[in-house]
């Protein structure tokens, strides 16, 4: 099996869970650090499947990557080869199929509650047993469904939470990948964002409260994200 290029637009937003799961189903991964400065493959032909995490920065800006980023994307959409994105990544993906992503009215920072929409595509992902859970969000971009993609999960402020395209590409907007350390370091980088937002947003906790609450949401949701990562592995390229 050829290994799965993973994609860091930020030092502190990793692969996280992600790359563990990977490990711990013996399935071998490249990390291209574009944070560093390091190149966009020329092509996905390397690879059985392409991983992209989460930033700080919009996929309306532009940096050196954005151009090359898109362009894989929609190489790998056409080859089939799975693509699947975290926030940052799920909004570059939306956008390389011909999304928009805009700027949420309502920010999202913290624990928030998502369901599954009622179809079968989404039981196929989560699982017939799940019909809701509660996610990780840090977010104030947004992405709509690119077309020929189906919303499989969805939030009261944010509708569009996850979507598959060709039933092998998972883009997300809620970061099923983090870890505890994760979490805690965005809470300490982020405690001006969250300064700057919280009481203004119903939809943002208060580093405290965010800390508090990992111990009873953090087990489950990795557990949840492995669901997906499973699927999603499924279809790897050999």
């Amino acid at each position: 099996m050829k290994p799965v290029a993973i994609f860091r637009y930020a030092r502190t937003e990793g692969p996280g869970h992600f790359a563990t799961f990977l490990t711990d189903h013996g399935l071998e991964f490249t990390l291209v650090r574009l944070d560093e400065g390091e190149p966009v493959p020329a092509s996905c032909d390397a690879y059985s499947g392409l991983g992209f995490m989460g930033g700080p920065m919009s996929a309306n800006d532009e940096y050196p990557w954005t151009q090359p980023v898109l362009a894989l994307m929609r190489e790998a959409a056409r080859k089939q080869v799975p693509v699947i994105g975290h926030c940052l990544g799920g909004q570059m993906f939306s956008r390389a199929l011909g999304g928009q992503v805009t700027r949420s009215p309502i920010k999202e920072i913290g624990w928030i509650p998502v369901e599954m929409e009622d179809s079968t595509r989404a039981e196929e992902w989560f699982g017939e047993d799940l019909d809701r859970f509660t996610t990780f969000e840090w977010h104030e971009d947004v992405f709509t469904v690119p077309p020929g993609g189906e919303r499989i999960l969805t939030g009261t402020h944010c509708p569009n939470q996850a979507y598959i395209v060709d039933d092998r590409h998972l883009g997300m907007q809620c970061h099923v990948e983090v870890t505890a350390e994760m979490i805690e370091t965005w809470c300490r980088i982020g405690v001006s964002d969250i300064d700057d937002n919280f009481g203004k947003s119903p939809a943002v906790q208060d580093a405290a409260t965010i800390r508090s609450l990992m111990p009873q949401h953090l087990p489950a949701l990795s557990a949840t994200a492995s669901r997906l990562y499973t699927r999603w592995i499924a279809g790897l390229k050999s």
